[in-house]
């Protein structure tokens, strides 16, 4: 079959490197692609908001099945755009993205059926937010309802903190129109942990569990990020906290939404807290989480593809997913600065290397071809991932290939990992 992969970033390198290694691929494209997708899908220069575009495209090449990787195209509409021209596509209809496209929505689900949150207020009017904040114990957590890449979250400490933050999201639109609506939040203590899962509608399908560390600087210090790397699997992650969730939160989830007229297919992340009072759902997304995807879907050996269409088809009870027995490490590597202001255009060198090692990947994020130069495009640029027998090799692997890579102002944190040493088992 014919295959379109939406999106330009990390996680879509990782899918389309996933997609190709399936028997059922004849041909794969990527709109709009990157430099790294370039060596395993054919890029076509259309942006993921182009929705007129990439249908007809589809049309043109006779595409069979879609897979929309970003969470813009999906929160607007994209698969509804392309179900109704008759295409296959995977990944939620507009209706069902909501429950990451409006935290409010989100928030407001979980509560209405019993699936353990933190609790929280939103507010639509500054006055009342202001009034509210005087009244809430500290921390506290200010995220704007709608999509800001990850960056819509403030920690705040104190109620000046709090107030300034409040100003930021609502009235100086740092996220846009992110910040129409706000949501505070009770601040959670504990591990958090990743599951991404594949959901038809009514079944669901967890995949291995990962952890992301989303502040830039080492320590978990400095401002929230996209994502600075990421591990997988969570040794926190337990049988007792798999099975709580799979009672309490994952199918739950698909039933609310299927409740609510919104039947979810596609892939649903949880973001858990790991609480003293249990798991809590700290965020969903309603796609692979970046740089998750990274360290998860090298360690699948269930046909990706397969699964993707028993999502389409509502056949996944008929799936089992199956995941190597061993560990992956994914070590972002961003320009320095990032998430704030940084520097472009510098040549990246000793991509080659990653050719010669098995086990060993580069996911490209921000980069870009210059004449015939790889040169740096973004605050995330690459991320390097590596595969060993348990977490402490897969680190060390990870690190090493780090070395391999070079440009100027290259930037990572050198602790991505580091909790695992104090988890029962890693040595």
């Amino acid at each position: 079959m014919k295959v379109l992969i939406v999106g330009s970033g990390g996680r879509e390198h990782a899918i389309a490197e996933s997609a190709a290694k399936s028997n059922r691929v004849e041909k794969l494209y990527c709109a709009p692609g990157n430099v790294g997708i370039s060596k395993c899908a054919c890029c076509v220069n259309i942006d993921v908001m182009e929705f007129d575009k990439l249908v007809a495209f589809a049309k043109e090449k006779s595409i069979d099945f879609v897979i929309v990787g970003m969470d813009a195209p999906l929160v607007g509409g994209l698969v509804d755009k392309m179900e109704a021209a008759g295409i296959h596509t995977f990944g939620p209809r507009k209706n069902a993205a909501i429950l990451e496209g409006s935290k409010a929505f989100s928030k407001e689900l979980m509560r209405k059926y019993n699936i353990p949150t933190a609790d929280y207020k939103c507010f639509t009017d500054t006055g009342k937010a202001f009034e509210y904040l005087e009244t809430v114990k500290y921390p506290i957590v200010l995220k704007a309802d709608g999509l800001a890449l990850g960056k819509g979250v403030l920690i705040c400490s104190t109620p000046e903190e709090a107030k300034a933050g409040v100003r930021e999201i609502m009235v100086e639109k740092r996220f846009g129109g992110a910040g129409n609506e706000l949501v505070i939040e009770e601040f959670m203590t504990g591990r958090e942990v990743s599951v991404l899962s594949f959901v038809d509608g009514k079944t669901i399908r967890t995949m291995t569990s990962a952890q992301d560390h989303k502040r830039a600087g080492d320590g978990d210090t400095g401002l929230n990020t996209g994502g600075m790397g990421t591990f997988s699997p969570s040794p926190f992650y337990t049988k007792e906290v798999e099975d709580f969730c799979s009672q309490h939160i994952y199918q739950a989830t698909v039933d609310a939404m299927a409740a609510e007229g919104r039947e979810f297919k596609g892939v649903i992340f949880f973001g858990l807290m790991l609480t003293a009072e249990g798991p809590k759902v700290l965020e969903y997304n309603a796609r692979f989480g970046d740089p998750e995807a990274q360290v998860v879907l090298p360690r699948m050996k269930t046909d990706l593809i397969e699964v993707m269409e028993a999502c389409i088809d509502g056949t996944l009870d008929q799936i089992e997913l199956q995941f190597e027995n061993n560990a992956a490490v994914c070590v972002v590597l961003a320009s320095e600065g990032y998430p704030v202001h940084y520097e472009k255009g510098y040549e990246i060198t000793g991509l080659e290397a990653f050719e010669k090692h098995e086990g060993y990947y580069c996911f490209h994020a921000g980069t870009r071809l210059d004449g015939d130069r790889i040169v740096t495009d973004g605050g995330r640029v690459l991320g390097v991932t590596a595969k060993g027998k348990d977490l402490k090799e897969a680190r060390e692997n990870a690190y090493k290939a780090t070395n391999w890579v070079q440009f100027e102002n290259k930037y990572m944190r050198h602790d991505i990992g580091k909790a695992i040493d104090e988890a029962k088992g890693c040595d």
